[in-house]
C-alpha cells in the first residue's frame, strides 16, 4: 500500500524466485507440462489459459503480500474472499507499511522465500519500481477496459482502486471539523493536525502534500507550496508529527487526519459503535485524486499465484469489493457500463464534485524529488 498507516502488506516467498536466472532449476509448481513458465507469463493465455493459472497457483499454495491492512479498502473482504475461492493462502506482512517499504522488500529480499510476490504501491512508487526493473509485465483479462491513463503501456503495472484526499475529525473531541485546507491553519486546531505516514515514504502523505500545493496555488508541475503549507502548519503548532492510524483514530490521538476519503469514510463506519463520531469531508480547496497501483515482483516466488491474485483483483467481483470499501476501482466505468457495478455501495462513496485529473509521470518524478529534498527542513524542529 503505501502510506505507513494501517495497511501495506505482506511479504514475499523463496523457492519460486528461482525461475529467474542465477541457473536454477525450473520451479515444478510454476510450469506446466508442456514448459509454460509463471514466472514469464504475460497473460493467463500465454499460460495456457485461466484454468491452467489457477492449477499452478495451487501447487504453490501461498501468496506473500505486503502492506495490506484488512481494513484498507477492505482488504480484508479481498483476501479472505481469494482464499475461500482457491483455497490458497495469503500471508501478508508488516500491513502497517508504506510503499518504499514494499519496494525495500522486494529489493533486499531477492532469491529468498520471504520476498513479496505482489506489491499494492502509490502510484509514483509503482513507475520507481518500473524504471528499477523490478516489476513483471503482465496483463489481466480485463487490461484493454482500464483507462489508459492508469496503465503502465508495457503492463508492469495499472491502477487499482483509489480516491480523494479528504479530512477526517473526530466530532466528539474537535468542537467545529475543518472542511479546508484553508481552515487547518485556525488557532483551534493546535496539535490535532497529522498525515498517514511520511509522504517520502506513503502514497497518501504525499498525495495530502499535493492536495495542500493545489489548495495553495500550486499545481501538478509545482508541489512546493503543498511543503511551505506543511511548513506554516508546523510553525503555528497545528501540524502533530504522530501518524494517523485506526489505533491513533480510535485513541484520539489523532482527531483531524488527512487521509484518502475511502480511509476516512471507512474509520466512520468503524468506529461508530465505540462512540467516535469521525466526519469525512473533501476539501473544496484542494481537491486531488490518485490511484494505487498493482503490481508483480518479477522475482515473485509464487509467480502463477502472485497472477492469478492480479486476475481476482480485476475480477468484477474484486473491484465491488473494493467498493465496499469505499474505493473507487480502476474498471468502475467498464463495469457501469456492463451492468456489473455494485451500485449500492457506489451510491455510498463520498461525495465530489468535476472530473479527476491525474499527474503524469515526469510530474510526479518531479514532485518526489522535491519532497525528498525539502520535506525533513520544513517540519523539523
Amino acid at each position: 500500500m503505501t502510506l505507513s498507516l494501517p495497511r501495506t502488506a505482506a511479504l514475499g516467498a523463496i523457492a519460486a524466485l528461482t525461475l529467474s536466472a542465477c541457473g536454477a532449476a525450473p520451479d515444478t509448481a510454476s510450469t506446466t507440462a508442456d514448459g509454460k513458465n509463471a514466472a514469464t507469463a504475460t497473460s493467463a493465455a500465454d499460460f495456457g489459459g485461466l484454468d491452467a493459472l489457477v492449477k499452478a497457483a495451487k501447487k504453490e499454495g501461498k501468496l506473500n503480500a505486503i502492506a495490506l491492512p484488512r481494513d484498507w479498502a477492505n482488504y480484508g473482504a479481498l483476501i479472505d474472499g481469494f482464499e475461500k475461492k482457491y483455497g490458497i493462502k495469503i500471508a501478508v506482512e508488516n500491513p502497517d507499511g508504506a510503499s518504499q517499504d514494499e519496494i525495500n522488500a522486494v529489493t533486499s529480499r531477492k532469491g529468498q522465500d520471504r520476498a513479496p510476490d505482489v506489491l499494492d504501491l502509490g502510484s509514483s512508487f509503482a513507475i520507481s519500481a518500473a524504471q528499477q526493473g523490478l516489476l513483471a509485465p503482465y496483463k489481466v483479462a480485463s487490461f484493454a477496459d482500464i483507462p489508459s491513463g492508469q496503465k503502465d503501456a508495457q503492463a508492469r503495472w495499472y491502477n487499482d482502486y483509489g480516491g480523494y484526499i479528504s479530512i477526517g475529525c473526530d466530532a466528539k473531541r474537535v468542537k467545529s471539523c475543518p472542511t479546508t485546507f484553508a481552515d487547518l491553519l485556525k488557532p483551534q486546531y493546535k496539535g490535532q493536525v497529522a498525515l498517514n505516514g511520511n509522504p517520502t515514504k506513503s502514497g497518501s502523505a504525499f498525495g495530502g502534500v499535493w492536495a495542500a500545493a493545489l489548495a495553495n496555488s500550486g499545481s501538478f508541475d509545482d508541489i512546493q507550496p503543498g511543503l511551505d503549507f506543511f511548513k506554516k502548519l508546523k510553525d503555528n503548532g497545528n501540524y502533530t508529527p504522530v501518524e494517523s492510524t485506526p489505533a491513533t483514530v480510535e485513541k484520539g490521538e489523532t482527531p483531524i487526519s488527512i487521509d484518502w476519503d475511502y480511509l476516512n469514510a471507512g474509520y466512520a463506519d468503524e468506529f461508530k459503535s465505540k462512540g467516535v463520531d469521525w466526519k469525512v469531508a473533501v476539501p473544496s480547496d484542494g481537491q486531488f485524486s490518485q490511484f494505487y497501483s498493482q503490481a508483480i515482483n518479477k522475482d515473485a516466488p509464487h509467480p502463477a499465484t502472485a497472477r492469478l491474485w492480479q486476475e481476482y483483483l480485476y475480477s468484477a467481483e474484486g473491484q465491488n469489493l473494493w467498493l465496499k470499501g469505499y474505493a473507487r476501482p480502476a474498471l468502475m466505468t467498464a463495469m457501469e457500463k456492463a451492468g456489473t457495478l455494485d451500485k449500492t455501495a457506489a451510491a455510498k462513496l463520498p461525495k465530489v464534485s468535476g472530473t479527476p485529473s491525474f499527474p503524469t509521470e515526469a510530474q510526479q518524478d518531479k514532485a518526489k524529488t522535491v519532497l525528498g529534498q525539502g520535506w525533513a527542513k520544513a517540519v523539523s524542529g
